[in-house]
C-alpha cells in the first residue's frame, strides 16, 4: 500500500466517524435544530436587504411587511398541522429533528421567493411586478 492509498484510508474514516458524530436522537434533533437556525438566519438576512433595497418605496415596504407577517403566521399554521400539538405525545423522542427539519425547508422556499427582489427577473419579463431590474 502506497502512503497515498493509507492516507486516503484515514480521510475516508475520518469522514465516516463525523457523520456517525450524531449517535443520540439528542443530537440529531440540536444537529436539525441547528440547521433550521441557519436557514433562518439567511431568511432574515434576504428580508434586511430587500427592505434596504426598496427603502424609498414605503407602498411596497408597507404590503411587503405585512406579507412577511402573514407568511410567519401560514408557516406557523402549517406546522401544526403537519405536527398537531395536541398530539405530540405520539411523535416521541423525534418530533423536535422533524420539526425543525420540516421547517428548515419551508423557510428555505420562503428565502428564495424573496430573492426574488434582490436577484430580479430576466431581462424582456414582462411580469416583474413590484420586482426592480
Amino acid at each position: 500500500m502506497t502512503v497515498r492509498n493509507n492516507l486516503l484510508i484515514v480521510f475516508l474514516m475520518l469522514a465516516a466517524m463525523t457523520v456517525a458524530r450524531a449517535d443520540t436522537q439528542f443530537d440529531l434533533n440540536k444537529e436539525a435544530c441547528e440547521a433550521l437556525k441557519k436557514a433562518d438566519n439567511e431568511l432574515n438576512q434576504v428580508y434586511q436587504q430587500v427592505l434596504a433595497k426598496y427603502k424609498s418605496d414605503k407602498v411596497f415596504i408597507d404590503r411587503f411587511v405585512s406579507a412577511q407577517r402573514k407568511w410567519i403566521e401560514f408557516k406557523d399554521a402549517y406546522v401544526d398541522s403537519m405536527y398537531v400539538p395536541e398530539y405530540q405525545d405520539t411523535y416521541g423522542s423525534v418530533l423536535p429533528m422533524c420539526q425543525c427539519y420540516f421547517i428548515e425547508k419551508i423557510t428555505e422556499d420562503r428565502t428564495k421567493q424573496l430573492k426574488v427582489w434582490i436577484d430580479g427577473v430576466d431581462e424582456g419579463d414582462v411580469c416583474t411586478g413590484s420586482v426592480s431590474h
